[in-house]
């Protein structure tokens, strides 16, 4: 049997420190708009973007962006969007879990609109450039939701790992994002498998070879809302589960 090294059900009624880092590359923003906004109750963690939530990294994201995401690892200077940023608030290095290979996962669900989206991904560390390398398990955003299915995105970025090819896309599911759904990458060197309550649904012949940090997030840009829109309630998601097994 594998060994659990994860087992974050949320029930302690608060984040647990030595896991989980409450900002969205804090590195990058030089206001208010890293830190996440969350709460737990009986049903999981809630990560949320209230109407007055300020924007993240305003002067120097071209879109406005708002995100309230829950990193396991922090290293000033990761993942950089464009050329010539330089750290705004430096922050003490934080390696809370990072596992190399093994089947990671996570049961969630969101309230998203054709403005918003909700993700849980895989990204190397950086504590070289190399290991930028990413594992989107699952990034669904609300335009691609609807009907009863949705769009899921998943596979690999390379980023500036030249070790990796980009490889990602989406798979139609029949899908309640607004329900509870498990994703997990079961990743082994080389391969990855991406499933979605329990079936494969995509596989990938490559994959990062160093450690990752996970994260939670829920975000919303603001200038996709339609016109004359000022009724979003703003997108939520609730994680119940995130599991994390060696071997």
């Amino acid at each position: 049997m594998p060994m659990i090294e994860l087992d974050e059900r949320f029930d302690r009624g608060t984040l647990d420190p030595a896991v989980w880092f409450p900002w969205y590359l804090p590195h990058w923003d030089r206001g208010d708009g890293a830190a996440a906004t969350w709460r737990i109750g009986s049903d999981g963690l809630h990560l949320s973007i209230p109407p007055d939530q300020p924007s993240w990294a305003a002067d120097v994201h071209e879109e406005p962006l708002r995100v309230s995401c829950l990193q396991s690892a922090h290293i000033d200077g990761q993942q950089p969007f464009r050329e010539g940023l330089t750290v705004a608030h430096a922050r003490p290095e934080f390696r809370g879990y990072t596992p190399r290979y093994g089947r990671i996962g996570v049961r969630m669900r969101a309230r998203v609109s054709p403005r918003s989206m909700f993700a849980f991904w895989l990204s190397g560390l950086e504590d070289r450039p190399e290991r930028s390398g990413e594992i989107c398990v699952a990034e669904i955003f609300g335009a691609a939701v609807g009907g009863g299915t949705a769009e899921v995105g998943m596979g690999v970025h390379a980023f500036r790992d030249p070790a990796l090819r980009e490889e990602f896309g989406t798979v139609p599911l029949a899908l309640d994002v607004a329900e509870h759904h498990s994703y997990e990458v079961d990743w082994r060197p080389g391969a990855l498998a991406f499933a979605v309550d329990g079936r494969v649904v995509r596989q990938v012949d490559q994959a990062p070879d160093y450690p990752v940090q996970l994260m939670l997030g829920v975000f919303d840009f603001p200038a996709r809302a339609a016109p004359g829109d000022t009724g979003d309630p703003g997108p939520e998601m609730v994680v119940a589960h995130v599991h994390g097994s060696a071997g």
